[in-house]
């Protein structure tokens, strides 16, 4: 059984769409490659930014804490 053939969105040439092929189904192969300068790396935090994330959370979590468990009086 041969495979569908589809028209690429972007480029709009024709590709054969096998089965498990990664990207979008409406993207020929060479399209559907992730672009790599999209994906901005992740910078390393200090010490001073992981206790600040660190003092959010805890925050978070005793105001949520106190949300849900408070006693209605």
């Amino acid at each position: 059984m041969p495979f569908p053939i589809r028209t690429c969105v972007v480029c709009e040439e024709e590709f054969e769409l096998k089965p498990d092929k990664p990207g979008f189904a409406n993207r020929c192969p060479e399209c559907s490659m992730p672009e790599e300068s999209d994906e901005t790396p992740k910078g390393k935090m200090d010490a001073d930014e992981r206790k600040s994330v660190a003092e959010a959370n805890e925050a978070r979590r005793s105001a949520m804490r106190n949300l849900l468990y408070r006693k209605d009086s």
